[in-house]
């Protein structure tokens, strides 16, 4: 499995070698030690999550409260989407940049977002199909969303898509409305969080 850090810090894409014959083709498309050799802890799984979008539909930007956040490994079973991952921890080096990534069922690739992180995709094509896998359980009162249009973001979605987007999503504030009103993770109790969690997944002294 190939692992690549995007510009966003704290987030990565994991490309499976795929064994094609046939019958078909078989992957992997998680591997525990490959994320633990990229992120430095493991991925704890808590909760599994599938949408199936039409074309054009836009997810996020969401995210959860730090701490103790979600961190989601995300990939594409059918179809194409574009995934943007953002990073919208106040004091963080890259506040407000993002990284673009398409997840398709060709190469199907994986990509992990770290806690803190801002997660929103479009899908490209009719009937796209996203898997997660989620560090915490879903919980309404710490989840929150950046509105995805936010044109201080400007995001690269395709401009023959036309943006379908739930009430939520839509009326969801801009980064600076959201940093304003104090609803932004920041970059050290991230960094903080970070390192609690890799120190939990060290091995114990003496273990072999």
């Amino acid at each position: 499995m190939e692992i690549s850090a995007l510009s966003v810090p704290d987030a990565w894409v994991f490309t499976p070698r795929q064994h094609s014959d046939s019958r078909g083709t078989f992957l992997e498309w998680f591997r525990s030690d490959a994320l633990n050799e990229a992120v430095g802890h493991p991925l704890t799984l808590s909760q599994a999550n599938h949408s199936v979008s039409r074309g054009g539909t836009l997810r996020g930007v969401h995210y959860s409260q730090v701490p103790p956040s979600q961190a989601k490994y995300v990939t594409c079973v059918r179809g194409r989407v574009l995934d943007c991952v953002v990073d919208i921890r106040t004091g963080s080096p890259t506040f407000g940049t993002f990284a673009a990534v398409v997840l398709d069922d060709v190469d199907r690739r994986g990509l992990y977002v770290a806690e803190g992180l801002g997660h929103a995709f479009m899908a490209l094509t009719d009937d796209a199909a996203v898997s997660y896998l989620c560090s915490t359980p879903f919980t309404p009162g710490r989840e929150h969303g950046i509105n995805p249009l936010d044109p201080d973001l400007a995001l690269p979605w395709p401009e023959e898509l036309t943006p379908l987007l739930s009430d939520k999503d839509a009326v969801a504030p801009t980064l600076k409305e959201a940093e304003s009103a104090g609803l932004l993770p920041t970059y050290r109790d991230c960094q903080a969080l970070y390192a609690e969690l890799r120190a939990a997944g060290a091995p114990a002294d003496g273990a072999r």
